[in-house]
């Protein structure tokens, strides 16, 4: 018999149907995968293991049932058990930035209960952090938010970061709103790709001021965003976070209406301890750095 099969079994035996597992697997599946791989144990074994509706265990399903299910049960505890003695091991997803310039401060503070954690860190865009926490490759990442969250994924809202237009100080431009007196500005935008949320944030706005403005520089990271505007190849879409944008070529101008873009951590299942101790973490070195933008929501129990 296929122990993958066995385990969808299980918790749809355990759940009572097929639609309740999938909304209770520990990992990403949709209902047709967990239907036909149930049909491919039940041709296996040449038994029917459930009626489908009204949902009821045969006599075979529930022989099969109580066979597996203190095995697949007892999986989690035994893991937790056998971890307390191996070094901890976090995997964290999040911007260059974000990896470089805030979360060694947030790692410094989690060693003093965690000395021997080992660390695995991965940078890339909105997207790819995505994919690579739901397919389990990384524990935790720091993301905005933008669109629904994937299936088993939870987060916790970090802080609301508003938006600013950069500009070279030999631009005359003052305020952002002298850009909106064109309805298709004749500058170059520079800005991070159409998928990621610093675009689609601005995107948004310009939308609602009856502007049409697209990326002519797509930049691979924000950092590059405020040094192409350092060089004078255009106007800049960042968000503001002193040590991004501040430079001495470059003026920063407020986004006045524009909604903000909010940073989450985001995990699948059930916190373990050590993510609980980043958030908790994270949110204690965001309340001393930006007090006026940290978000109020509460850690997960």
């Amino acid at each position: 018999m296929n122990i993958h099969h066995l385990e969808l079994f299980h918790h749809v035996a355990k759940h009572g149907g097929i639609s309740a597992a999938v909304r209770h697997m520990p990992y990403g599946i949709q209902q047709p995968a967990v239907s036909s791989q149930i049909l491919q144990l039940e041709e296996n074994l040449g038994v029917k293991l459930f009626e489908r509706s009204p949902f009821r265990l045969t006599p075979s399903g529930e022989e099969l049932a109580a066979f597996v299910g203190p095995f697949f049960d007892n999986l989690g505890p035994v893991a937790e058990r056998l971890r307390v003695h191996a070094v901890p091991l976090l995997r964290v997803g999040a911007s260059e930035l974000v990896l470089r310039s805030h979360l060694p401060a947030v790692i410094q503070q989690l060693k003093q209960g965690h000395p021997e954690l080992r660390l695995a860190l991965r940078s890339g865009f909105q997207e790819e952090l995505t994919a690579a926490l739901r397919d389990r490759e990384i524990d935790l990442a720091f993301l905005p938010l933008g669109g629904r969250l994937p299936a088993q994924t939870s987060c916790l809202r970090l802080m609301r970061l508003p938006l600013v237009m950069l500009v070279h100080k030999k631009s005359k431009m003052k305020t952002a709103a002298e850009a909106w007196t064109q309805k298709r500005p004749t500058e170059l935008l520079i800005s991070l790709p159409a998928t990621e949320s610093i675009s689609q944030i601005f995107q948004r706005g310009l939308k609602r001021l009856g502007v049409t403005w697209p990326v002519a520089v797509e930049a691979s990271s924000m950092e590059l965003i405020t040094q192409y505007v350092v060089n004078g190849d255009g106007i800049g879409v960042n968000i503001f976070l002193p040590d991004l944008v501040r430079h001495p070529a470059v003026r920063v101008l407020p986004l006045d209406g524009f909604d903000r873009l909010e940073l989450a951590a985001l995990w699948r299942g059930t916190p373990t301890p050590l993510i609980r101790a980043v958030l908790a973490a994270s949110k204690t070195y965001i309340a001393q750095q930006w007090p006026d933008w940290a978000c109020d929501d509460k850690l997960p129990t």
